[in-house]
């Protein structure tokens, strides 16, 4: 079997730091779009997110196909799939825009998730051409891109989103708000789809590309999830993914219901940013030397702590402390659990294991985002309350997946004795 090449892997995960920051950008663009123009055309604040909501949702019902179209035709011709979907997305959300049609922005957004779902496969492409010592950090750096994503889309979205005319092609007068920022990330997919040219990833196999002998090798979805390893790497990926969505959302309302500003708001949120993508730098790193499941414990006690800090008050101070552990707790938990699946199957497998993963990671966030304004909104009437009950919702989560690692060093000790019974 041929090893892998670390020039061939730095390449790679180069280029896909780069599509984590270029194509990237435009999911904080849509993010703080999205809500406004859905307040907009909907005429009802209770509908104002859904337009988020839907691009969540379309990544969950992307990832089950997505996936093993990547593992038939390859990373690079999925991931240019991810990004016409993005400018699909985007066209038609500008259109609806332009017809003053809730129904069109939020089909749209629903072909926005297709990008965001393909988006959230570069951390697995990372690991393709890597070793298995590297994979952690391969993992690890990709995610870091993130970073400049979180930095790049909302300085670009500054310059275009309330726009009333674009100096291209011409020049183009915009007749409503917001149109700005969809007709720019059209541009962002058609332009950045050019970078996975540079990809140099494995190659499809026959026997990865050939349903006859793949559905012969590989393990059914149900033999999947009673593999230990795998269905506690995607309990926790589930559980650290959807209580930051759950969380964060709610941080902007919290805040400024509060009596703090929106100002306010913005730079807490941008330190939660700051807090989930700089630690990507070492994280890798700490798996490599503590374990895998080690940091993921790390991750949900992280989350735990910033818990029990929102709840001990609704200081400007507790706001930043919450919103910067919570980044960091998802960091360690999401990547380690990343990581865990990457080395719980077999290569012929990540199609339908990556898929799996991913459909139910994102149908969580899904819920915990339509979740978390009801829990923030509707829970005792007072914005203090409703931060408490957002907070408080955490703890049973947190329970099944510190309960589900358990679960597994359990088992992996019960076999470690066996194999020494046995030998």
């Amino acid at each position: 079997m041929r090893q892998p090449d670390s020039r061939r892997t730095r390449r790679n995960i180069a280029v896909l730091v780069a599509a984590q920051a270029v194509l990237g950008a435009q999911m904080p663009m849509i993010f703080v779009v999205g809500g406004l123009a859905g307040g907009m055309l909907s005429g009802n604040p209770c509908f104002a997110t859904l337009p988020i909501s839907l691009v969540v949702f379309g990544s969950m019902t992307t990832a089950p196909w997505i996936s093993p179209l990547m593992q038939r035709k390859g990373r690079r011709f999925g991931f240019c799939v991810g990004c016409a979907g993005g400018a699909t997305g985007a066209a038609i959300s500008a259109y609806g825009l332009y017809v003053d049609s809730f129904t069109l922005l939020l089909i749209g957004s629903y072909f926005t998730g297709v990008y965001m779902s393909s988006q959230g496969f570069y951390r697995f492409a990372a690991a393709d051409s890597a070793s298995e010592s590297y994979r952690p950090k391969a993992i690890s750096y990709v995610m870091a891109g993130g970073l400049l994503s979180a930095i790049v889309g909302p300085q670009l979205n500054k310059l275009v989103f309330d726009a009333t005319y674009l100096p291209v092609l011409g020049g183009i007068f915009l007749p409503n708000p917001f149109m700005g920022t969809y007709l720019t990330i059209i541009v962002i997919n058609l332009a950045g789809m050019s970078l996975f040219l540079l990809l140099d990833l494995p190659g499809v196999r026959r026997s990865d590309a050939a349903p006859s002998v793949d559905d012969a090798v590989a393990r059914s979805r149900s033999e999947l999830l009673r593999d230990p390893s795998i269905v506690v790497a995607i309990i926790c990926a589930m559980v650290s993914y959807s209580l930051m969505n759950l969380v964060m959302t709610s941080t902007p309302l919290a805040v400024i219901g509060c009596g703090f500003t929106g100002d306010n708001a913005n730079d807490i949120v941008s330190a939660h940013v700051l807090a989930m993508f700089i630690p990507s730098f070492f994280t890798g790193h700490l798996i490599i030397r503590f374990g895998v499941t080690r940091i993921i414990s790390a991750g949900l006690l992280i989350l735990a702590m910033a818990g029990v800090i929102a709840l001990l008050g609704v200081r400007l101070e507790n706001f930043y402390i919450t919103l910067i552990l919570l980044g960091v707790g998802w960091n360690f938990g999401f990547l380690g659990a990343t990581t865990l699946l990457a080395s719980a199957h077999a290569p012929h497998e990540r199609g339908r294991a990556q898929g799996l993963n991913d459909m139910l990671v994102f149908g969580c966030v899904t819920l915990a985002s339509l979740a978390s304004g009801g829990l923030m909104n509707c829970s005792g009437g007072t914005p203090v309350n409703g931060w408490n009950a957002v907070n408080l919702a955490m703890i049973p989560f947190l329970l099944l997946a510190g309960g589900a690692l358990l679960w597994l060093r359990l088992q992996k000790y019960r076999a470690g004795t066996a194999a020494a019974r046995t030998g």
